[in-house]
C-alpha cells in the first residue's frame, strides 16, 4: 500500500465477520471496540489549509506556530488535550460570521482536534484558531461545516484558514496553501470488542494481508474525505491503491462509523488514531 509523503515538518507528538487469514498486538479497549493503535496503517502531517493568495496569513501562521513551538505551548496545548486536563471552549459572539472575523473552517466531530462539549466548541485546533485570531487583533468565527467543504471554502474565501486534522498531500497542495505541519499522525484499524479477525497482526503488511484476503461483503467504515477513506477505496491521485475486494462504507463523522461497528453494520474502521482512542474511550464506557 503507498503511502502520502509529508509535505512540512511536524511536532512530534476498530470485525464481527470472520477472515480466511488471522493475522501480536494489544489492543486498547475492555468495551464495545478495541483500537490497534501500535500498527500505524499511514504516516502523515497535519496542517492548515490558507487560500494561496494570501501569503500574508500563512506567514503570520507560520510565524505564531514557529513562536508556539519554540516556547512549549503548542506541545503544552496538544498534551492537555490528550491527559483531560484542557479546560478551553469557544462559543460563537454571532449566528453568522461579521466583516473582519477570523473565520475558521472545520468538521467538529473529529476529537480531540474539534468537537463539542453542550454548545460549545473546543479541541487543538479551535484553540490554536483562538490564539491565532488573539494575536491578529480579530474575533474568531467557527464555521461547522462537513469536512469535504472545507478546501472549497478556503478557496472560495468563504473561511480564512482550514483547521480540521487535516492532512497535507500534494493533490491538496494544487488547491490550497497549506501552513507548517504542527502534528505527526497516523490511521489506524479498530474492531468489534472480541473480533479476533486481526489478533495475530503485528504490521501494517499483516492487517493489509487480512484485509485483501476478505469478500465483498466485508465492510470498513470511514469517515469522507479522509486519508482513512482513502487508503481503503483507494484514491490514485492520494498515492493509495485502496482494497478492491471490500466495501468501504464513508460516514459524514469518525463517531458514526463507530457507532456502526458497535451495533454490528460494519466490520471495522480505519480513522485517525487519536480521534479513535478518543471515541473508543467514550464507547467502552
Amino acid at each position: 500500500m503507498k503511502k502520502i509523503l509529508a509535505v512540512a515538518a511536524a511536532v512530534t507528538m476498530s470485525l464481527a465477520m470472520g477472515s480466511l487469514v488471522a493475522c501480536g498486538n494489544n489492543p486498547t479497549g475492555k468495551g464495545g471496540v478495541e483500537v490497534y493503535e501500535s500498527i500505524e496503517l499511514t504516516e502523515e502531517t497535519y496542517a492548515f489549509a490558507i487560500n494561496k493568495e494570501n501569503d500574508a496569513l500563512t506567514e503570520s501562521v507560520n510565524e505564531i506556530l514557529s513562536e508556539m513551538i519554540a516556547d512549549g505551548s503548542l506541545e503544552s496545548l496538544v498534551n492537555s488535550y490528550f491527559d483531560g486536563t484542557a479546560t478551553f471552549t469557544y462559543e460563537n459572539k454571532t449566528s453568522s460570521p461579521a466583516e473582519g472575523d477570523f473565520v475558521v473552517a472545520t468538521n467538529a466531530y473529529f476529537p480531540p482536534f474539534e468537537y463539542y462539549e453542550g454548545n460549545q466548541l473546543t479541541g487543538i485546533d479551535i484553540e490554536i484558531g483562538s490564539i491565532i485570531a488573539n494575536k491578529l487583533g480579530k474575533t474568531l468565527y467557527v464555521a461547522d461545516m462537513d469536512f469535504d467543504a472545507i478546501i472549497p471554502a478556503v478557496m472560495t474565501n468563504q473561511a480564512d484558514i482550514g483547521m480540521a486534522g487535516m492532512t497535507v498531500t500534494d493533490t491538496r497542495l494544487e488547491s490550497v496553501d497549506f501552513a507548517m505541519g504542527y502534528y505527526s499522525s497516523a490511521q489506524v484499524l479498530t474492531v468489534k470488542k472480541g473480533d479476533t479477525t486481526f489478533a495475530d497482526c503485528k504490521t501494517v503488511a499483516d492487517v493489509e494481508a487480512v484485509i485483501a484476503q476478505q469478500t465483498a461483503s466485508f465492510i470498513i467504515g470511514t469517515q469522507n474525505g479522509t486519508t482513512g477513506y482513502m487508503y481503503s477505496a483507494g484514491d490514485a491521485d492520494f498515492g493509495y491503491d485502496g482494497f478492491k475486494n471490500v466495501q468501504t462504507k464513508g460516514y459524514p463523522t469518525g463517531a458514526l462509523a463507530m457507532q456502526d461497528l458497535v451495533n454490528g453494520r460494519i466490520n471495522a474502521v480505519i480513522l485517525d488514531k487519536q480521534p479513535s482512542l478518543m471515541i473508543a474511550k467514550n464507547l467502552n464506557k
